[in-house]
């Protein structure tokens, strides 16, 4: 970590009771008690990151999912006008992009 790398503070005030545990366990680890309380409070966060980030499927949901990509329906009505509008504009040279929409 460079010398001028900015930390942030983060205080927390528990019950003695709650305190003491904290340090024990510290102790058993040989941390000190923010080294403890940093890399348990990081392990936590990684854990939340992830369930949160990853997207778990029963096996008949990846089921469904693997058969509608090999065999997706077909286009329901809106969605063939729209492609039927983006094709004209496209062959005619109007289609204009701004900030990643099609005009």
């Amino acid at each position: 970590m460079s010398a001028t790398e900015e930390r942030g503070r983060i205080t927390a005030r528990v019950s003695s009771p709650i305190a003491e545990k904290l340090q024990e366990a510290a102790d058993l680890t040989g941390a000190t008690l923010n080294q403890f309380l940093v890399q348990a409070a990081l392990k936590e966060a990684n854990r939340v990151i992830e369930r949160e980030h990853t997207i778990r499927y029963t096996r008949e949901d990846a089921a469904m999912l693997i058969n509608l990509l090999d065999s997706p329906p077909s286009p329901n009505p809106a969605l063939a006008k729209a492609f039927a509008q983006y094709k004209t504009k496209v062959e005619n040279g109007t289609l204009i992009v701004r900030s990643g929409r099609s005009a």
